[in-house]
């Protein structure tokens, strides 16, 4: 795998249409500089918007991926961004004259082939890879789908499929390292069954496809007058079946669909945004579930950046001690309410804050019966919620984030000197500046405080 970070030597154009809209489409892969990433440019539209290949843009993956931002879509994105990744270019600018890249043959080789005609361009700037420590595992149990990528020196990935199917027989596709990515997985062509294309059809999809496109796999008995139907929906009359297959010259690999199935989890993992280095294991894989390990991945790497950012030592059990608290929250004594953060993700935290005689609030309240203030609780609560948002916020010190409104709060139990206070905080919504948190605070396990709460997040201003 590649240490410094590469783009392409020159434009490069292919020429073809598009798969759902079959309109003539020009793509060209254009060099980029550094950390710049994969960005499509919608050349058609007023602007030249630009789409950058993130997987928080993804908005729909039912017959391929498609991402969007600010209301300007790019469909299919898959075979494009594989053939970006397989070859490990890390920046380009993809101008695009339509709303998908060119279907080509159905697989990445033309892009590959069209990318690798023109060279890669070392850039002298060492590649933000993403090293996978420990197994992330995306799993849907009815579909029998299960997607685990674990850690590895090198990205490899091992597929495999079954679709119950007595034409396509159970199969699987292994990649063990980039490098065998043009030889050995970018020609592999996507594939369709013969009872899914005029149903995709009769709905105004694959208005670009042919035998040309993709492989048709011929799961049951055809009449006659089905293949006259299917010429003309392909432009092409007398079509033939030929072991299982309606192309003329059938697969390319023995396991062309299980390859095509990794291709695709190639392009799709490369919406993370930087390489990885980790062994995918994936059975039954499709553009759903390899997005949705996509954005798990993505989740790790954003905690992973924010850690270091801000814990300068590692230390088992804790993700942010006093000394990251303070790097992150303004609060000072006798003000800062939170002891340590022990949980982090994108939607959940868990804080601590462990309650002594010392707190200076126990001089004034109830001081022969000492209590914490439930008001206090919430403030903690609430502190330990600022920081859950620093996954939401880019440059969380150029940021204010004020308590907006708090609803449903209910004191359950007293919390007293020698109690350890568990916050544990939900992020429920996130609409621009204002977002919508479920807190719960415990002791011993027992919930002795609750609230929702709503925080607005102000940026500061500059001097």
């Amino acid at each position: 795998m590649n240490h410094t970070q590469h783009t392409i030597t020159s434009r490069v154009t292919v020429l073809g249409h598009g798969l759902h809209t079959g309109q003539p489409v020009k793509m060209t892969f254009a060099p980029a500089p550094p950390n710049h990433g994969f960005v499509f440019k919608r050349v058609d539209l007023p602007g030249d918007p630009e789409v950058h290949a993130r997987v928080e843009h993804v908005v729909d993956t039912s017959r391929g991926t498609t991402i969007a931002e600010k209301g300007v879509k790019v469909h299919t994105v898959e075979h494009t961004l594989a053939a970006l990744a397989g070859l490990q270019i890390d920046n380009c600018l993809i101008e695009i004259d339509g709303p998908e890249p060119p279907i080509m043959d159905g697989s990445a080789k033309f892009f590959s082939d069209a990318l690798l005609s023109v060279g890669l361009q070392e850039q002298g700037v060492q590649r933000n890879a993403f090293v996978i420590t420990e197994p992330i595992c995306y799993e849907e149990v009815e579909r029998n789908v299960k997607l685990t990528i674990g850690p590895s020196n090198n990205f490899q990935a091992l597929v495999n499929i079954d679709f119950n199917s007595s034409v396509l027989k159970p199969q699987q596709a292994e990649l063990k390292g980039l490098e065998s990515f043009p030889n050995e997985i970018a020609d592999s062509r996507t594939f369709v069954f013969l009872h899914e294309i005029e149903s995709l059809y009769n709905a105004g999809l694959i208005q670009g496809g042919d035998l040309e496109s993709a492989v048709v796999i011929v799961d049951r008995h055809i009449q006659p007058e089905e293949l006259e139907r299917l010429g003309k929906i392909f432009n092409k009359p007398n079509i033939q079946v030929r072991e299982g297959v309606l192309n003329e010259r059938g697969f390319r690999h023995t396991n062309e669909p299980a390859r095509h199935k990794l291709l695709d989890l190639v392009g799709d993992l490369a919406l993370v945004g930087v390489p990885i280095v980790g062994h995918v294991e994936a059975i039954r894989p499709g553009h759903k579930a390899n997005v949705e390990l996509a954005k798990m991945v993505k989740s790790q790497l954003q905690k992973q950046r924010i850690t270091r950012k801000f814990q300068t030592v590692e230390k088992d059990g804790i993700i942010f001690d006093i000394n990251a608290i303070q790097r992150i929250l303004p609060h000072r004594y006798p003000f800062l309410l939170v002891d340590k953060i022990t949980e982090f993700s994108p939607n959940r935290i868990v804080g601590v804050k462990n309650v002594t005689i010392n707190e200076p609030f126990f001089q004034g309240h109830f001081p022969g019966n000492p209590i914490m203030p439930g008001v206090l609780q919430l403030e903690a609560m609430a502190q330990v919620g600022g920081i859950l948002l620093l996954n939401t916020i880019e440059n969380p010190e150029s940021v204010w984030v004020f308590i907006a409104a708090i609803d449903n709060a209910r004191f359950k139990k007293p919390v007293v000197p020698g109690d350890s206070l568990v916050f544990e905080l939900e992020l429920i919504t996130m609409k621009r500046s204002i977002c919508k948190m479920k807190g719960v605070a415990k002791v011993d396990g027992q919930v002795v405080s609750f609230a929702d709460m709503v925080a607005s997040i102000v940026p500061k201003e500059k001097s």
